[in-house]
């Protein structure tokens, strides 16, 4: 090697070091894709739920329970049976004073008739024992009404029996229909109701006419006539209409 670092001629040259080859940083890998949550299975079941996210994460509210079977309106329809008897003892008793006192314990009962089924309805203490207990209430009360009357010879066997048959017959046709439908009370029926009242009750307490009490009872034997007819053919047409109705309904 000359002075001044070069290599003779014919000398190889030493190779120069090859600059290192700058390889770029090495990029992140792309995040995995996050998997989509699975469907609720309620959401899935419910699409009006799953359009609204604000209703399905509103916890469900628990179906309130039914009225229990004591309740202040069966206590009443219970209450009015258990007149029934005693209003028959002071009826048959005889004298002034038990008249009067057959006249209170009837329009007791009578009251409690009012009041049990507007209660039911208002605080919603509908119930299948008032249902059924009910109606049995108001045809014991004016049956034995009626026949005790009639067997102290102070009202017309005839008129006693056309009451009780149409009622007798009226229960039978709600039976009858009450898979098709339930018919509404109707204002003649109110009529017919309260017509029967006043005309039992007149008879019971001592000193009104004659001719008073027998013309409050005829209207209640017509409206009664009438009624029980009207009923007839509504629960005729209800049960004849209804097949038809329900033909191309589900099951």
């Amino acid at each position: 090697m000359l002075p001044g670092g070069e290599p003779p001629q014919g000398a190889a040259r030493p190779a120069r070091p090859t600059p290192a080859r700058l390889t770029p940083p090495a990029q992140p890998a792309p995040a995995a894709a996050q998997p989509e949550p699975a469907a609720q299975p309620e959401l899935a079941a419910q699409p009006e739920l799953a359009a609204q996210p604000e209703l399905a994460a509103q916890p469900a509210v628990a179906a309130l329970p039914g009225p229990g079977l004591v309740n202040v309106a069966n206590a009443l329809t219970v209450l009015r049976l258990i007149l029934v008897p005693v209003f028959v003892a002071c009826l048959l008793a005889g004298g002034t004073d038990w008249r009067v006192a057959a006249f209170v314990v009837f329009g007791v009962a009578s009251v409690t008739d009012l009041l049990d089924g507007r209660l039911a309805r208002r605080r919603g203490l509908i119930t299948d024992f008032g249902k059924i207990a009910d109606p049995i209430a108001d045809k014991a009360l004016t049956g034995a009404a009626l026949v005790t009357l009639s067997a102290l010879g102070e009202l017309a066997w005839w008129v006693t029996a056309v009451i009780l048959a149409r009622e007798i017959a009226v229960t039978l046709l709600r039976f009858w229909v009450i898979r098709h439908g339930v018919i509404a009370a109707s204002r003649g029926g109110k009529l017919k109701t309260l017509l029967q009242v006043v005309a039992i009750a007149l008879y019971v307490l001592p000193g009104p006419p004659a001719a008073l009490r027998a013309a409050v009872m005829a209207a209640a034997v017509a409206v009664t006539v009438v009624t029980g007819i009207d009923y007839g053919v509504r629960a005729m047409r209800l049960h004849r209409r209804q097949p038809h109705a329900g033909a191309g309904a589900e099951p």
